[in-house]
């Protein structure tokens, strides 16, 4: 529809008075409320309404909570209706509404007629944009303290990999010199012995820092770092895992590697402890786009909707959450004297590159 004068102009404010969703209270110069549209009446307490309408100057303090300045939150130091003749547009407003208690809105307060000294404040409701904020606010939060936390791993990793392991086997060669010294049998029998406690302890060492943070996981890739990791839990628990993977040398993302990694980690060690069972099956592959790891084993299972967690890993929440931060989906399907089988499935880019130009 075309207007070729202002003639219904009138008309069309009047509808988007009546009907449109952000709410409009006008002023008079006292801060008296002269009129409100239908959808301010709504934010506002059938009790106050009238008590609105009644001319009380300012009296859109009986409902306001303040708004955002530089310095709080909610605050009424330099409220807007100090200054009446002051245009102000973008700012944060708290209103105790009806229904839903105090909520955020978008104001913009406006001088539309000097003469009259009549002004708008027109309000849009924020909380869906809030609430969205939040929800992403929390999950850089986590991203950030995991990304922490694996960076702190990697130091720590590192350190014992190349400097406390290091001095460890420069004293095991000098324990080792000693031996072939003139010493008596005692002496000798003594030294084997905290050899022997020194290789131990240099074994332990060894593995802390691959539990920590495999070099080979940020070196090789996946599939490089759960045939490290798998090798490992068989040589020293007797478990037997059936690893089965087409990723080969593939590489993806930090982050996704690094959750896989995780998740499959914190599975594995669950079923070992928790399942009853000495064969745990463990599938990593690319299918149609989606980096798909599953961890299924024949145990005893669980109720997973009457679930009391157990131990310090990452448990399943943690695993759900580390999931949703790459975009996966994680499902747990598991029942009692049924085993237990966990799906994780992410999308990944198509392009990716192998270890050999894989920029870490």
């Amino acid at each position: 529809m075309m207007l070729s004068n202002n003639d219904k102009l009138p008309d069309l404010l009047q509808k988007l008075y009546d009907h449109t969703t952000e709410a409009m209270f006008f002023f008079a110069a006292n801060g008296q409320i002269l009129s409100m549209n239908e959808a301010a009446k709504q934010i506002i307490e059938p009790q106050l309404y009238e008590k609105l309408l009644e001319g009380e100057a300012n009296s859109i303090c009986l409902t306001c909570r303040g708004y955002t300045s530089e310095d709080e939150q909610m605050t009424c130091v330099s409220c807007f209706m100090t200054n009446p003749q002051e245009t102000l547009t973008s700012f944060q407003l708290y209103l105790n509404t009806r229904d839903f208690g105090v909520l955020p809105y978008s104001a913009t307060y406006q001088v539309i007629d000097k003469e009259e000294q009549v002004s708008v404040l027109m309000l849009r409701n924020l909380t869906r944009q809030t609430q969205t904020q939040e929800v992403l606010n929390q999950k850089i939060r986590v991203q950030q303290v995991i990304q922490a936390q694996e960076n702190e791993r990697k130091r720590i990793s590192r350190e014992l990999h190349d400097s406390v392991a290091q001095e460890m086997l420069s004293s095991l060669v000098d324990l080792r010199v000693l031996k072939y010294m003139n010493v008596d049998q005692d002496v000798l029998e003594k030294l084997r012995q905290t050899e022997g406690s020194l290789m131990r302890l240099l074994d332990d060492i060894r593995h802390l820092s691959v539990e920590l943070r495999p070099a080979v996981l940020d070196d090789f890739g996946l599939e490089a770092a759960f045939r490290t990791h798998i090798k490992t839990l068989e040589k020293n628990y007797g478990l037997t895992v059936h690893f089965n993977s087409d990723l080969k040398r593939s590489r993806y993302e930090g982050e996704i590697e690094t959750v896989v990694y995780r998740i499959g980690q914190e599975a594995i060690l669950n079923a070992m402890k928790y399942a009853e069972v000495e064969d745990v099956f463990v599938s990593l592959k690319e299918i149609q786009e989606n980096l798909q790891l599953q961890i299924y084993d024949e145990g005893v299972g669980f109720n997973v909707n009457d679930f009391t967690p157990q131990g310090t890993g990452l448990g399943l929440y943690g695993m759900k959450e580390r999931v949703e931060l790459v975009g996966g989906n994680l499902t747990i399907a598991s029942s009692a004297q049924e085993g237990t089988k966990i799906l994780v499935e992410i999308p990944v880019k198509k392009e990716r590159a192998t270890s050999e130009n894989h920029n870490r």
